[in-house]
């Protein structure tokens, strides 16, 4: 497969200059469990970012929806494997999060025809995240993030992620925005990464 035909059938990857690679980003609209924290004061996703700013211009919209409806696609892993290969960075949804356990699957399938690529997978869903990380793909590191401002990492997984009003171990905010030469959050090594609340 081309990388043309690729991008037509995945919506093509998003290029956040904050990362070390591409990443594939979602509606937030599309959050399941984040759409219910939107209303939630206190909460990580009360003042999501992915429904301000340039996330609201119709061309990203638009985007951000023809990916959405890309997951449905026989060839989406084929075509998300070919987009990706060679990548050594890779983020998945710096917008949106996990819609099922069958796309969890599907993205599984994709880090494990591209082992060279070192993927990181932020979410909230954790009923659709396996009982046992065994079967997690070595080159995929999936963090579990708290839902509210200043809260503890949760107990239910080996790697989270927080928002702190606090003290932070993210080093971005210190270096123009950027990871730079910081991989922290693809690391099973770091239990847990936090965030300055912005």
């Amino acid at each position: 497969m081309l990388k043309k035909e690729a991008k037509e059938i995945t919506g093509g990857l998003s290029k956040p200059s904050k990362m070390p690679g591409p990443s594939y980003n979602l509606p937030a609209q599309g959050c399941i469990t984040g759409a219910k924290l939107q209303a939630v004061p206190g909460s990580v996703c009360e003042e999501c970012y992915a429904l301000k700013g340039r996330y609201n211009f119709s061309n990203v919209r638009l985007a951000l929806a023809r990916r959405m409806e890309s997951l449905k696609h026989p060839q989406w892993v084929l075509a998300m494997t070919v987009l990706i290969k060679d990548e050594p960075h890779f983020r998945w949804h710096d917008s949106g999060d996990l819609q099922s356990s069958w796309h969890l699957k599907r993205i599984f399938e994709v880090c494990e025809a591209t082992p060279e690529t070192s993927h990181w997978l932020p979410t909230r869903e954790r009923k659709f995240l396996p009982l046992s990380t065994d079967s997690i793909p070595k080159n995929l590191m999936i963090r579990m993030s708290s839902h509210m401002i200043d809260q503890k990492p949760v107990k239910s997984w080996p790697w989270t992620s927080t928002v702190s009003t606090g003290s932070f171990t993210c080093p971005a905010s210190k270096q123009g925005n950027q990871c730079l030469s910081c991989r922290n959050c693809w690391s099973r090594e770091v239990a847990n990464v936090s965030y300055p609340k912005h």
